[in-house]
């Protein structure tokens, strides 16, 4: 790996208007470059926007879902790419012979560098999960991706990690949900939409146990364990009926925050990764130190099929 600034973006996306969506990505990819960023990564569908299709049917989701990498969109993202000369990572829906999967894209140029599908869809019955692990190599850096759900189980960050990569991408749209955990639930829109005249009750919200605080029970521990870059990147502001938070940031394979928005609405935060921590790291040598001959249970064929359930109740797929 060489040293390069990486780029975390988050902002305010809108239902099904992948014209707006991927001119902010246009507009706010040119402003990382300007700030120094090699690599520009967004969010969980940031394309399409995410959320709103919990209730759609199959022929709704086809219907907004592309193929790729010739479909319009990632072929709009490789120009952008090219415009701002870095590689770009962003979300949509694909559809790839029927079926439709949440997918995160890495383009360079014109070169499709990576396609990962989401191992744990669950927004909409009629996705499909994906069935394996991506790193890939960008710009003199070797990368995996997890989208959202797949970062909760931790043999999946454990597996890309082995499997090579130094730096991993984690585009998520989370935190202020309906939770049952203690502390966790909807943020009022009221606060959001209020944000300029009552910045503080927003941001304690934003920074309390239904958002960072609920982030830093685990996402540190990813980082730290595995020895990794961990890129994470999450809307901000309403996303379908419920306010998200965005506070992307960027940790080091210590588990530190290194970079991470702090804006109550569009941001932009950029760190440099350098080699040296890989190798300082604790999760490297945890990684040496492990005993295969002592977790066969880990793969055991489970006798009732793998379920991805959300911590609260969906709106039904029709």
């Amino acid at each position: 790996m060489r040293d390069i600034r990486i780029a975390a973006v988050q902002f305010e996306h809108r239902n099904g208007d992948k014209a707006y969506n991927l001119q902010r990505i246009r507009e706010l990819a040119h402003q990382a470059v300007e700030q120094g960023a090699e690599i520009v990564s967004f969010h969980e569908c940031c394309i399409p926007a995410y959320t709103f299709v919990q209730s759609f049917s199959k022929e709704q989701l086809i219907d907004l879902a592309e193929p790729v990498p010739n479909g319009p969109s990632t072929q709009e993202l490789m120009q952008i790419s090219g415009e701002v000369g870095v590689p770009i990572l962003a979300g949509l829906f694909e559809v790839d012979q029927g079926e439709v999967y949440n997918t995160y894209v890495c383009v360079d140029g014109t070169e499709l560098l990576a396609r990962f599908r989401k191992l744990h869809a669950f927004v909409n019955s009629h996705l499909s999960s994906g069935d394996e692990y991506v790193v890939f190599d960008v710009r003199g850096c070797r990368c995996g991706i997890l989208i959202c759900y797949d970062n909760n189980l931790v043999e999946n960050v454990r597996m890309t990690a082995m499997l090579g990569a130094d730096i991993i991408f984690m585009p998520h749209v989370t935190c202020c949900l309906p939770s049952l955990m203690p502390g966790r639930g909807l943020v009022d829109p009221a606060l959001w939409h209020n944000r300029d005249r009552d910045p503080v009750r927003l941001r304690q919200e934003f920074q309390g146990p239904k958002g960072k605080g609920w982030l830093m029970r685990w996402l540190p521990a990813r980082a730290y364990d595995n020895g990794v870059y961990a890129i994470f990147t999450n809307p901000v502001g309403m996303d379908d009926q419920e306010v998200k938070p965005g506070l992307s940031m960027i940790l080091d394979p210590f588990g530190e925050i290194i970079a991470e928005c702090t804006k109550l609405g569009d941001d932009i935060a950029i760190a440099l990764c350098t080699e040296e921590k890989l190798g300082q790291a604790g999760g490297r040598r945890y990684i040496r130190a492990r005993r295969p001959d002592l977790y066969g249970k880990l793969v055991e064929p489970s006798e009732t099929p793998p379920v991805t359930e959300p911590g609260w109740e969906l709106k039904p797929s029709s």
